[in-house]
């Protein structure tokens, strides 16, 4: 009878261990899925396009059958209860009434936006459930630091070579003030703005040390130079009130010491060192043309668009085609966005909508401050810091320009948002190999 037991308890063993084995094999294909599309979007145009847009959608697609795999192989679903879904949910709740109930102006725009913001949901999906152990939260912070360094080293390459094509081969068609891959610089610095604050942590946290944290702090310094060396206005503006905050966190929170100090003031010195070096002052005369612009024209006609319909709005990706109408100035540029996310949100989802998302933000925030108070010596919290910060500089810029219009640093956001309000399971690999190790012994 002992020997018929040994034997079942043998088979349960060794099909949990292929179970494990199999869930760990499609944990690492999440994350690296994660990166590898984030980065596939960035590098494809900023994904505005269409094969590229379709590109983004396929590939979350694909990372969601991938996560329904590893339920399916776990024999359960574990979904975390994380504070963003519930607020993300009924905005696209609210999308597709616009659809169903015809309150759009351009329905099919609206559809097309709502498989747009499926994928979006998909990304924060896989963010908040897939990038939640140590070692995962590693290998994110390695990838997507090692892509941004890697990133600004060929922005900074093209335009110091530059033949006003992207890649060297790709003319834009309607022009622009093209940095890195993006036919708008803003869009460049505004995709920096949020993966910059994560080597600029590390750098200043305990979890590296010597050579590593040295390679960290300059990885830092190569990425913020190049938001001013983009020229974006708005971006440099970002970056500071990121730094301004991630100060104010550092030391309201008690956690500041010397060497962090120095470090700290070591990456702002080297960063405007070698924007002074590269540009040769050249960047500060951005600031001299401060002259009022077509945003500000643009963001107080969206004020009579929204009054026209305040509750639903008039339907999500509709803006474009319904500013001409309501143009106060002349102009022969196409106005394809309103250079201010929170204003052609209010416009396109009214009333309803732009509760929704403040009440994400608030939930963003309510989560994602409380991990960030130990974030020098943990790896999860760290990243969580960082995210918050990035998220913050986004949100920050998007007062003035429309980065959460671009598939791929809206897909950033996302993501960052579900890093920053994950809970993280710093301890589960070493309670994993102490349950390998307590069931072997039993045996």
């Amino acid at each position: 009878m002992s020997t018929n037991v040994s034997v079942e308890v043998n088979e349960m063993a060794s099909v949990d261990g292929q179970r494990g084995k199999a869930r760990g094999i499609l944990d690492w294909v999440l994350v690296f899925g994660l990166c590898t599309l984030l980065i596939y979007a960035i590098l494809a145009f900023g994904a505005v396009e269409e094969w590229s847009t379709f590109g983004l959608e396929a590939g979350g697609a694909a990372l969601f059958l991938v996560w329904v795999g590893k339920q399916l192989v776990s024999g359960q679903v574990n979904l975390s209860k994380n504070p963003l879904y519930l607020p993300a949910v009924l905005f696209f709740g609210l999308v597709l009434a616009q659809i169903a109930l015809r309150i759009s102006a351009y329905s099919y725009v609206t559809q097309y936006e709502a498989l747009q913001y499926v994928s979006f949901g998909i990304v924060l999906l896989i963010a908040v459930e897939c990038v939640r152990e140590e070692d995962a939260r590693k290998k994110f912070i390695l990838v997507m630091t090692l892509f941004g360094v890697l990133y600004a080293l060929f922005a900074i390459a093209q335009d110091l070579t530059s033949n006003g094509r992207l890649f060297w081969t790709r003319t834009p068609r309607f022009g622009g003030s093209m940095y890195g891959s993006y036919v708008n610089r803003d869009h460049y610095a505004g995709l920096m703005e949020m993966l910059v604050p994560i080597p600029v942590v590390l750098s200043l946290g305990r979890l590296l040390k010597g050579a590593k944290r040295v390679l960290a702090g300059f990885g830092a310094i190569l990425m913020a130079s190049t938001i001013f060396l983009s020229g974006s206005r708005g971006g440099m503006i970002a970056f500071v009130l990121e730094m301004a905050l991630l100060a104010a966190l550092i030391f309201a929170t008690k956690r500041g010491s010397r060497i962090m100090t120095m470090s700290y003031v070591a990456v702002c010195f080297f960063t405007a060192a070698l924007v002074f070096y590269l540009s040769k002052g050249q960047v500060l005369g951005r600031f001299a043309d401060m002259s009022p612009d077509m945003r500000l024209s643009i963001t107080k006609d969206s004020i009579p668009i929204f009054l026209k319909r305040p509750l639903f709005g008039w339907g999500l990706g509709t803006f474009p085609t319904i500013y001409p109408q309501y143009r106060s100035f002349y102009t022969t540029r196409f106005v394809n966005a309103a250079h201010n996310d929170y204003a052609q949100l209010l416009v396109e989802t009214g009333l309803l909508g732009f509760a929704l998302m403040l009440w994400f933000l608030v939930r963003l925030y309510r989560r994602g401050l409380p991990p960030s108070r130990r974030w020098d010596v943990k790896w999860d919290r760290a990243l969580s810091l960082a995210a918050l910060i990035g998220c913050t500089g986004i949100l920050l810029h998007s007062f003035v320009d429309f980065n959460l219009q671009i598939p791929a640093n809206a897909a950033v956001f996302y993501v960052l948002c579900g890093l920053a309000t994950s809970e993280p399971l710093a301890g589960s690999s070493r309670r994993r190999r102490t349950r390998i190790a307590e069931t072997e012994e039993v045996l």
